[in-house]
């Protein structure tokens, strides 16, 4: 693989796209199988949005790397060691309490994560974020909404979203974490310091677990490793899905 000019921006953007996509893809497996039509629609559009979000992103990092790697490339050509999104992500739905326990913790980091990204030094990733905080806090809106009404429901959608806040609470230390690549981009007012927005994430999660009945989750070890490649055994499942057509049919166009 090419040398990217400017190989901490291009990881960077990889890594954000690559975010977004693999959560894209998680949602858009709700199609044919979401609880009513209306909420399929409302789980299709936000995985379109995230879709969206990563197109933008990896066309970005494509242009740093300047080696003709287009956004399809980028997202249907690399192998699973060569993602770098967050574990959180990659999780897979299992019920609707865990899709909607994931999207809560996403979009709750994700929503002050683009408002501070609008002032990035970065012209591109500025006004990509111009346009993503606008879904993030819908895809907020939303989940909390859900997470609400399940934790507050029946005893049986009470005890689905405490099992999905167990099960999921061990990933969510990854999303504040900073290692050289942010750090030196931080320094030069690129990125976001994921460190400065855990106390909006608190808030968040305290206000939407107390309006739903639900304890928040002691404090526990939290796993990572999904920035270094180092991933859960879901992702290769994934992408052998999300990368057949690409792989089977290289260069073949709609």
């Amino acid at each position: 693989m090419a040398i990217p000019k400017d190989k901490a921006l291009f990881d960077y953007a990889v890594r954000l796209a690559d975010d977004q996509l693999v959560l894209g893809h998680r949602l858009s497996e709700w199609c044919g199988r979401a609880p009513t039509l209306e909420e399929e629609l409302a789980l299709a559009n936000m995985g379109l949005d995230l879709i969206g979000q990563a197109r933008s992103l990896y066309t970005y990092a494509g242009e740093v790397e300047g080696e003709g790697r287009d956004e399809d490339a980028l997202a249907y050509l690399r192998s699973e060691r060569e993602f770098a999104n967050m574990l959180l992500v990659e999780q897979p739905n299992d019920d609707f309490a865990h899709t909607m326990v994931r999207q809560l913790f996403h979009a709750a980091f994700m929503t002050p994560y683009w408002e501070a990204m609008t002032g990035s030094a970065d012209a591109t990733l500025s006004g990509i974020a111009g346009k993503a905080v606008k879904e993030a806090r819908y895809h907020l809106r939303h989940s909390a909404e859900w997470i609400v009404r399940l934790g507050d429901g029946t005893e049986e959608s009470h005890a689905r979203t405490r099992a999905a806040l167990d099960h999921l609470w061990v990933f969510t230390g990854e999303l504040f974490e900073m290692d050289e690549t942010a750090l030196s981009l931080l320094d030069r007012g690129v990125a976001v310091d994921a460190r400065a927005l855990k106390p909006e994430w608190d808030r968040a999660m305290n206000e939407t677990l107390a309006r739903a009945g639900l304890d928040r989750p002691g404090e526990i070890a939290m796993l990572s490793g999904g920035r270094t490649g180092r991933h859960s055994e879901h992702l290769g499942h994934l992408l052998a899905e999300m990368q057949y057509m690409q792989r089977a049919y290289p260069g073949m166009t709609w």
